[in-house]
């Protein structure tokens, strides 16, 4: 039988447990279920079939198609990029004694930034228009470089732009943990390798490497997750329109669907929806897999 202590603990979990009931796995298995009825509509609640034809359309769709090189590039250059270039950061932020706390406020302040005014900042930048081809024009221009269009022109511009920002807006609260995590490396394992004269490299590898590397686990499965749920970083650059800018993400294609100008398909868009799920299950089990051999907990 259950004891006491086991009947309080269920006790104290039930409202959390009710809540991700209700508001994650119901809604997940309603998903599931749009996702196979076919021509499904919201309005009377009908369906004239049940198969896999919502998924055959998705998955044949140029606009999905593009959606998922989107995102997957997005994924690919961000997170390993704003993880290393966090890394750097925060070795560089413990280092600093004396304005350390003024440094960490400083980096933190983009990622407490609203979003979309964020992306309005760097569309100004970077956008050419009839009276300025834009700051960073201005500065490949000053080097003798030729102005490029980053928000209406090539594709390879506009992935650029978009990656940057992306970075820019993740980079704060990776920074942040890393931090920390570098500040609870207990002091004595320093010492012990500074008496026995180990190089400063292989100290970052055998010793502080191992002991964030928990945090570092974490910011990469939250940075994959994140990246492959972005939407609001391209509509603050190209505008609603994304697959006009052919610009859009998975997110972006479940949201087109839903409530775009070409939307309506509550089965498509849940096709979709479990499409980004599987994808994003299966990356991070693979990572939960390649951690227990890297992690150390």
């Amino acid at each position: 039988m259950m004891s006491k202590n086991n009947w309080k603990a269920w006790l104290y979990l039930l409202p959390a447990v009710l809540f991700l009931g209700v508001f994650m796995v119901y809604p997940l298995v309603d998903v599931f279920v749009y996702s196979f009825e076919e021509g499904y509509n919201s309005a009377s609640q009908t369906s004239f079939g049940v198969g896999g034809y919502n998924y055959s359309y998705v998955l044949h769709d140029p606009y999905f198609l593009q959606a998922v090189k989107n995102t997957f590039i997005l994924v690919i250059i961000t997170v390993p990029l704003s993880s290393g270039f966090a890394l750097l950061i925060s070795l560089g932020l413990s280092s600093i004694k004396k304005v350390k706390e003024l440094y960490q406020t400083i980096y933190f302040l983009p990622y407490v930034t609203n979003t979309l005014a964020v992306g309005l900042v760097f569309m100004i930048l970077f956008k050419k228009t009839a009276y300025t081809d834009g700051m960073v024009n201005m500065l490949i221009q000053a080097f003798g470089g030729e102005s490029v269009d980053f928000i209406d022109g090539p594709y390879w511009a506009k992935m650029f732009v978009l990656c940057f920002y992306t970075v820019w807006v993740v980079l704060p609260f990776k920074i942040l943990i890393l931090t920390s995590a570098l500040a609870s490396v207990n002091e004595v394992y320093y010492k012990a390798a500074k008496v026995d004269g180990t190089p400063k490299r292989k100290i970052f590898w055998k010793i502080t490497l191992p002991m964030i590397s928990p945090m570092i686990f974490y910011l990469v499965i939250t940075g994959f997750i994140g990246a492959f749920k972005a939407y609001s970083d391209a509509v603050a650059l190209f505008g609603t329109n994304l697959n006009a800018a052919g610009m859009n993400t998975i997110v972006g294609y479940i949201y087109d669907m839903l409530y775009g100008n070409s939307g309506g398909y509550p089965s498509y868009a849940s096709a979709a929806a479990i499409i980004l799920f599987a994808i994003v299950l299966t990356i991070t089990v693979i990572n939960l897999m390649i951690s227990r051999k890297n992690v150390h907990y």
